[in-house]
């Protein structure tokens, strides 16, 4: 392999299975900046789904990352930053196109006829969520971290969290949205946003055990689970659990249709003796309030909604945080002035306006200009 293809942001390659067919194989390969999501690296990876999903000969894709750190650590929030920078008050156009392009690739993941395989090693976190969760075989293993910590820099959930968080166990969604709480193999398998628990390890032995299967279009789906539910880490291998045992206070707490309420509730559960629960409240207590309003009313409103309408609100939510300032500031004492102080626009969740709310909401474009109008055609 050269030189320019080890250095590409995506390696885009394919591997031999049996009888003549083969897997396309997409590598992230940025680990120096655990494998973040950039415009670059979308586009390389719809574009060649796109073309996997055109032969006949590839039975199935297989999504991994460079690196032992993460598989993905999110988007590209700096590059959001400058944009932001640049056009005050305003959508900016870098702002516009990465979600457009991202909510799209993630769509064709959730939509894929073919079974795609995603080894979500270590880290994975908010863009990284967005890829994982639309396989159609989503692995984990005893390194991986997922998160949507997206209150600590003042978005919101978004990769689909507004079609995801409500469809989780309880109330747990609308905990993990609000807290950014990181959650291991275990919780994801119980969740349901994972649907295997393997040694990573087993990664190339996985890979060897497809090329010596003979795929055919009608049974692929169930002969990738197959493989994968074989070489499945043990019961008592595993993580420690850390949503199932708090399941009860999570939903106690969460069970109001006010969020300043919930949010409150979550702050009062006794943490003292708890690492997870006290970050998780952390997080919430120090994160956007504007978020935490967002976060209530997106899985409120995405709990009914079709995948491609939450794409398509959630393209207009996130060009919003674009314009508004709450974002910006947010990445500014997270990753650029790095003081870890940002001015939010507000103090607290109950003194945020609900015409504030509802402006994240309203509409940018008409049904036919919306850069996801043909999502769910």
């Amino acid at each position: 392999m050269n030189d320019t293809v080890e250095t590409a942001p995506v390696i885009v390659s394919e591997f031999a299975l049996a009888a003549g067919k083969v897997a396309g194989k997409l590598t992230l390969n940025k680990p120096k900046s655990l494998n973040a999501l950039d415009l670059d690296m979308a586009q390389v990876m719809l574009d060649a789904l796109q073309k996997f999903e055109q032969r006949d000969d590839v039975a199935l894709v297989f999504i991994e990352a460079a690196g032992d750190k993460a598989f993905c650590a999110g988007g590209d929030i700096v590059t959001m930053y400058r944009s932001m920078e640049a056009a005050p008050g305003q959508v900016p156009d870098f702002i516009e196109r990465f979600f457009a392009l991202e909510y799209r690739l993630d769509y064709t993941i959730h939509t894929y006829p073919k079974p795609v395989v995603v080894w979500g090693h270590g880290i994975v976190m908010g863009g990284g969520m967005g890829l994982l969760n639309g396989a159609s075989h989503r692995v984990v293993t005893a390194t991986s971290r997922l998160a949507m910590p997206e209150i600590t820099i003042g978005l919101y959930p978004d990769v689909g969290g507004s079609y995801f968080l409500p469809r989780l166990p309880g109330h747990s969604g609308l905990f993990l949205g609000l807290t950014g709480a990181s959650i291991n193999a275990t919780d994801a398998c119980y969740l349901s946003l994972a649907d295997h628990y393997c040694d990573a390890d087993q990664k190339q032995w996985f890979i060897e055990q497809l090329g010596q299967t003979e795929f055919s279009a009608e049974t692929a789906h169930k002969q990738v689970s197959t493989l994968l539910s074989n070489h499945e880490t043990p019961a008592h291998q595993r993580v420690e659990a850390q949503v199932e045992p708090r399941m009860n206070l999570i939903n106690s707490a969460c069970d109001e249709n006010n969020i300043t309420q919930i949010a409150k509730n979550i702050l009062e559960l006794d943490a003292t003796e708890d690492k997870w629960l006290n970050k998780a409240q952390q997080a919430l207590s120090n994160g956007s309030a504007i978020t935490a309003n967002l976060v209530f009313e997106q899985v409120r409103r995405g709990a009914d909604m079709s995948l491609a309408d939450c794409f398509k609100m959630e393209m207009t939510m996130s060009c919003h945080c674009g314009e508004y300032g709450e974002l910006q500031e947010g990445v500014r004492a997270l990753l650029i002035d790095k003081d870890f102080k940002p001015k939010w626009k507000f103090s607290r969740i109950a003194d945020v306006p609900d015409d504030v709310v509802s402006h994240f909401f309203s509409p940018l474009w008409d049904e036919q200009q919306h850069p996801l109008a043909d999502l769910g055609a």
